[in-house]
């Protein structure tokens, strides 16, 4: 029955697990199926005149705290460990057009990328190989939408900058695709549906921390254990900590992939010294949460920096020339503390800061070769609406 009803079977039963393919399946309410059912209807294609267009956008993230420790199963050798991350004003965007005609044709296009294909019919879809935008195809694959559309996305991240765009890149896809087909997700549906997919594109194990920022925004501890993770909300000053947060890219894009792969086999292999370092890690994400709760903004900058040189000890390639150069230039003009964001080996960094710094400190990261992102940070997560034109 599952193969029948997800048509590409193999990707399915291989890559999506049990959770997210009952999810999918599950019973839907009938009050909110009665009353979307005239909208249902008209994203169906049962009436000629209609025009439907979605929109969705979805806020990136900066990490503080206890990266890659989310990469199951990773977290289950290390107890108690937890990730810490805020969701910020830099969205990945979706807009879904479904056009007057009965059209099954299905079109892919990403603007920030400038790249585009086409399919006569979701079956062509998942026949096609290789895809020029896997992630927007294997995101089709899983909702299995039954009209034609046009399905566009943006990004204010720049491209490999380590803030998670892929993954709310995928979690504003979703909304918008639920939307569409009036799947009746949740939220973490559409997390562990995203963290799914992404590993279907990128062939390595991915984590969850990145995920969640886009679906629900604020700042927030990641709690990773066994049987699954949870987010717990930071009790924290968020207007505070906003003040004291500098974003900045390196200007070169970086392969997280390859980086966390590359620490995650060490790790499964036996590697004392990754095991070692990521225990420090996970020690320090808990003391950082803590600072965060009391709004110790010393502590935090203090504890972000230490964070960082555990981190960059697991890998020659995390750190790098510009990185280094951003932020010893910084802390000599008062950055407290500052870490890459991400796996590392390029991307964004951020550093942690008194407001009174701001001036000298972004100073410091222009004149070292780093381009300054401004940022908020995003209270409310991914935000979806659709207009039906009769």
């Amino acid at each position: 029955m599952l193969v029948r009803n997800h048509g590409c079977a193999f990707r399915v039963e291989v890559w999506f697990s049990s959770d997210i393919i009952s999810a999918l399946l599950r019973p839907r309410d009938v009050t909110r199926d009665a009353a979307n059912s005239a909208q249902t209807k008209r994203l169906a294609g049962e009436s000629e005149q209609v025009k439907v267009r979605i929109e969705s956008k979805a806020p990136t993230r900066i990490d503080l705290a206890g990266g890659t420790l989310d990469i199951w199963p990773l977290y289950l050798f290390h107890e108690g460990a937890l990730t810490v991350n805020c969701a910020i004003t830099r969205y990945a965007s979706c807009v879904i057009e479904v056009g007057p005609k009965k059209s099954r044709r299905i079109v892919l296009a990403s603007r920030d990328t400038n790249r585009k294909e086409s399919f006569p019919s979701l079956e062509a879809l998942c026949r096609a190989q290789p895809h020029k935008l896997p992630l927007l195809a294997e995101l089709v694959r899983v909702f299995r939408p039954t009209m034609g559309f046009t399905l566009t996305t943006d990004s204010e991240a720049p491209a490999g900058a380590g803030i998670g765009g892929s993954s709310a890149m995928a979690v504003a896809i979703c909304a918008a695709l639920d939307r569409l087909t009036n799947a009746g997700l949740r939220r973490e549906d559409w997390i562990h549906i995203s963290r799914d997919v992404e590993a279907v594109v990128i062939r390595v194990p991915t984590g969850t921390q990145d995920h969640y920022p886009p679906a629900f925004g604020g700042a927030a501890a990641i709690i990773l254990s066994a049987g699954g993770e949870r987010r717990e909300t930071l009790g924290c000053d968020l207007d505070e900590l906003e003040r004291r947060l500098v974003l900045c890219y390196t200007g070169k894009p970086r392969q997280s992939g390859i980086n966390n792969w590359e620490v995650f086999k060490r790790h499964i292999d036996g590697d004392r010294r990754v095991a070692q370092n990521l225990e420090k890690i996970s020690a320090v994400a808990k003391q950082v949460r803590a600072a965060l709760e009391r709004n110790a903004w010393s502590e935090v900058g203090r504890l972000v920096r230490e964070e960082w040189e555990f981190r960059r000890r697991n890998l020659r390639t995390i750190s790098t020339p510009v990185i280094d150069r951003i932020i010893s230039s910084a802390r000599r003009q008062g950055a407290l503390g500052g870490k890459v964001c991400g796996a590392g080996g390029g991307g964004c960094l951020t550093l942690v800061i008194e407001p009174d710094a701001r001036a000298r400190v972004e100073g410091a990261v222009t004149a070292a070769g780093g381009t300054l992102l401004p940022l908020r940070i995003d209270r409310h997560g991914v935000q979806v609406r659709s207009d039906v034109e009769s």
